[in-house]
């Protein structure tokens, strides 16, 4: 490709995408230990119109304890927003615009599944709350996977991302090419200079239907913390297999402490399902109900064990951060 076609793509991509991205302004009202009284603090962050009937996805901490919500798209038209719901774990809520409009812009999600490194990713948002709408940045998808600092469950990973993520990108769209959402851009990882993290759309999706449906997110928790494996991984560790899910930490009182699971044990089946990489186990977590009981196949030094453990729910003190 030329570069004239490369720059023809990007800026078909940025039309395609920039009209479903918005600005959100976030107020909580909070007491003036000096004057008395409530006053306005404000904050603020982007998000993505994801159907024609006014949902938005931006982060959790953007709209977290918000007293008032503000959206304004990018042809100037302001709404209130309500928060239908969130989840803090992964960063993620969900804003519904007040509004009987039914032919909002809205995004196409795209498939992180098949993301690659190397591949070119742009964000988008409202960067640093300047006003002219949306800015555009542009990248490399530079690395699959990352681990949520002090995650006590088990996620897919973050997008690392060069496409700058600045303040007040917070919320919006990582996309590909085709003007497709890959993730959504989060600040949640303090001092990654000149590193951009987004949250896996399809993980985003997953979350994102569980509270249009129900409310929140209610998670099936094993009680560990885990990586894919791989070839290297597996000759440092000298485990014996070329795939699966290796732990690396077990929760204590969790289903997996008491069923006996260790660090260093991976994970190769779950109820007669192969379970190749982390994305495999979440979507068979994803299906079960808190409560079921679950077989595990596991590798432990060389030696395949059967285990068997009941599915928690996802203790509310491991959704914050702080």
């Amino acid at each position: 490709m030329t570069l004239a076609g490369m720059e023809e793509e990007i800026t078909q991509a940025v039309e395609k995408l920039s009209e479903s991205v918005v600005s959100i302004e976030a107020t909580v009202f909070a007491r003036s230990p000096r004057f008395g009284g409530m006053i306005p603090v404000e904050g603020s962050g982007s998000g993505v119109i994801i159907d024609s009937v006014g949902h938005v996805i931006t982060n959790n901490h953007v709209v977290d304890s918000a007293d008032v919500v503000t959206v304004t798209l990018k042809d100037g038209r302001v709404f209130k927003g309500k928060v239908m719901g969130s989840d803090e774990a992964t960063d993620i809520a969900i804003v519904e615009l007040e509004t009987n409009e039914r032919n909002l812009p809205h995004a196409i999600l795209g498939d992180s599944e098949h993301l690659k490194v190397g591949q070119i990713a742009l964000a988008i948002g409202n960067s640093l709350g300047l006003p002219g709408g949306p800015t555009v940045s542009l990248g490399l998808v530079s690395a699959l996977g990352r681990p949520l600092p002090g995650a006590d469950f088990i996620f897919e990973g973050f997008i690392q991302t060069d496409a700058a993520v600045n303040p007040g990108n917070s919320g919006g769209p990582l996309a590909n090419l085709q003007g497709e959402i890959i993730g959504i851009n989060s600040a949640i990882i303090p001092y990654a200079n000149g590193m951009g993290f987004a949250i896996p759309i399809n993980m985003v999706r997953h979350v994102a239907n569980q509270i249009l449906e129900k409310g929140k997110v209610i998670r099936p928790w094993i009680g560990i913390s885990a990586v894919d494996v791989n070839a290297s991984i597996s000759r440092r560790y000298d485990l014996g297999v070329d795939s699966g899910v290796m732990i690396i930490g077990v929760s204590r009182y969790s289903p997996a402490d008491e069923a006996g699971l260790r660090e260093g044990d991976v994970i190769t089946m779950i109820d007669g399902h192969q379970t190749e990489k982390m994305k495999d186990l979440l979507s068979d977590l994803a299906r079960l109900a808190v409560g079921s009981g679950i077989r595990l196949k596991i590798i432990r030094q060389g030696r395949e064990i059967e285990i068997s453990l009941r599915l928690m729910e996802m203790p509310a003190r491991l959704y914050s951060k702080s």
